[in-house]
């Protein structure tokens, strides 16, 4: 099971300002709001966060894959198991930014990693959303 993001930490408050600007289609503010949530982190974690949410708002699929491979390394460098829930997400994401740029082979492998760590993330609507996208990745590399 996920340990809850504390959502008093400064990152995840940025980051939540981001997604409530996004959802109300204030793209720049949501791109500054993730860029000051970066800027802010302390630790690998607050960094992996920062970095998910700033993977979202690059110029090209090459800025956005940097940003992907970001969070998942800063995810591997956190020394416990706070952010064993991001994985399926960040696998997927990192997947997609690897199938945008034509590497299907690498893309389904991380499709794959994400698949098997599902049962990190509880029941809900968010997590069946996270499946869905590992299942129309796997899908769409089933050739690769």
């Amino acid at each position: 099971m996920t340990t809850p993001i504390d959502p008093d930490n400064p990152v995840v408050t940025l980051c939540a300002d981001g997604m409530q600007a996004e959802v109300e289609g204030r793209f720049d503010d949501a791109r500054a709001a993730f860029h000051r949530a970066w800027e802010a982190s302390t630790d690998d974690y607050e960094a992996c966060i920062a970095a998910h949410y700033l993977a979202r708002h690059q110029p090209s699929d090459e800025a956005t894959l940097h940003w992907n491979q970001v969070a998942l390394d800063r995810a591997d460098a956190v020394p416990d198991e706070r952010v064993a829930g991001f994985y399926p997400s960040l696998l997927l994401n990192l997947g997609h930014s690897h199938e945008c740029l034509g590497r299907p082979h690498s893309a389904r492998v991380l499709f794959e990693q994400a698949e098997a760590r599902l049962q990190h993330l509880p029941a809900g609507p968010y997590t069946e959303m996270v499946r869905r996208g590992i299942a129309e990745g796997l899908r769409r590399t089933s050739e690769a």
